[in-house]
This record gives structure tokens, sequence and C-alpha cells, in this order.
């Protein structure tokens, strides 16, 4: 199954970074993570990816023709480097267009941009490239199948410490409520479509904006809760976290390891 991936943001909150490299390449631990979103969808099987590329697209296709797979994986040195030998690879099943969607383009526009590479597929899969979860994508993947709608999105609770305030209307506090603790969700990414997706958008809308409103007024999207892990990369603060839960050898999104 082909997974569409949006990585052309300016990536603002995260400037500190996205001024040098653009934001799927800002590295937790060792690889990106956008290598860290892929990898997790191999791990799946779906190894056929469409990169929608935007800001500084071109450090993102060098990072790839440059990839080493020595810096993720145990391999065997000798003959003075001379010889290689791989245990094991990560990326030698993958497959990768790239695809330049525009600098300023919108998500809706960079997918609408990419649609003749996922137009034969009956069922495609969609992402941000800055977030990761520990969901089961393949028993996602074979709800959405059965549903026979046409979108289908994970439904998370916000992660942060931020708190809600509740006041009168003489501006007194009534209630401090922790963002986390409340019922409030969002959407969390991690999209399955059916390719009829593309009816329901027009040019330069934002994917979850009018589309989506038109698929909920037929009852054709899914709003999959999703409690288990979930993070998105927005600020310098996910980044360490991300980081510490990655230095602990293996973070709730790495499924893939042993």
């Amino acid at each position: 199954m082909k997974v569409v991936l949006f990585c052309g943001g300016l990536g603002t909150r995260l400037r500190d970074y996205s001024d040098q490299i653009p934001k799927p390449l800002v590295e937790i631990g060792s690889r990106p993570i956008l290598w860290h979103v892929m990898r997790y969808y191999a791990h799946y099987g779906h190894t056929d990816f469409i990169l929608c590329l935007g800001y500084k697209g071109d450090a993102i296709k060098k990072y790839f023709l440059t990839y080493d797979e020595c810096v993720s994986n145990d391999f065997v040195f000798s003959g003075g480097g001379a010889k290689i030998d791989m245990i094991r690879k990560d990326i030698e099943s993958w497959r990768i267009t790239f695809v330049d969607t525009g600098l300023r383009s919108n998500i809706g526009e960079r997918l609408r941009r990419v649609r003749k590479y996922v137009e034969s597929e009956e069922v495609f899969l969609a992402n941000y490239s800055d977030g990761v979860a520990d969901l089961d994508c393949a028993a996602y993947v074979d709800s959405f199948l059965k549903s026979g709608k046409i979108g289908s999105f994970l439904s998370v609770r916000v992660p942060h410490t931020f708190h809600m305030v509740h006041a009168d209307a003489e501006g007194y506090a009534v209630k401090l409520e922790a963002v986390a603790s409340s019922p409030m969700r969002v959407n969390g990414g991690f999209f399955a479509f059916r390719r009829e997706i593309f009816d329901y958008m027009r040019d330069g809308e934002e994917l979850v904006v009018e589309p989506f409103q038109r698929l909920i007024e037929k009852r054709q999207l899914l709003a999959v809760a999703h409690d288990g892990f979930w993070r998105s990369m927005d600020t310098f603060r996910d980044k360490i976290e991300l980081d510490e839960l990655a230095a602990r050898g293996k973070a709730p999104w790495q499924i893939w390891l042993p």
C-alpha cells in the first residue's frame, strides 16, 4: 500500500533547526524523524513512499542519495574498511518517489499534486512527517477497509501540560483543566483514504477543512480514537522528549526493534 508523506512545511515552531534543515530531517537519536515515520510503515510492509516536498526539499533528496545503512545497523568491518558486510539493512526494499509540491502549498494542495501517483490505488495511506505513534497499523488498515468509508484519521489526546481556562462573564476563573486529562481530542494524522477522496477536494483547499467537512456531511470520515502513545514534534521541547525516549533503547513507536 502506498504511503504519502507531507514533507514540505516551513517548520516555523522548530525554527532553531528548520532554519538550517527541513523539519522532517530534524533527528531523533541518529536518524531524522522522517526516517522514523517511514521505518514504522515499512515494519507493516508499506514500503512504497511518495514524499511531498517543498521547503528545502533538496536536502531531503540528498539525505537519501547519500544514505548510510551503517549508521543505524550492525555490520562487520574487515580488510581495513575495504569490505563492509551488513548484518541488517533498513531501506533496501523501500521505493521512494520525490515530488516537488510547492513551497507554500497547504496539505490539500500537496495531496492533489501527487494524485497521479496514487490514483491507481483503491486505498492509500498518508501522514504528516513529524509525528510518531505505537498504533497497530495492520489492525487500523483492516478496520478501515471493512468500514467501506472514504477517509480515516487518528483522534488523539493532546499530550501537553497546558491548562484550559474556564471563566465566567466577569472574567473570574471558574476552573482550570489540564489539556492532557480533558476529553478534548485532536487530529493526529495517520490517514487512510480511498481514491474517492479526490472527488471531495477542490483547488487551493486545506485537506482537513473543506474536503473533510464534505466527508463529514456524507458520514464518510472516521475519527479513530487512539489512546496509546502519540507525539508530534512541533517544538524544541517535543524533540528533547523524543530524544530521551529514544535514548532508552526502545521508544514506544519503535515497534520494529526486537
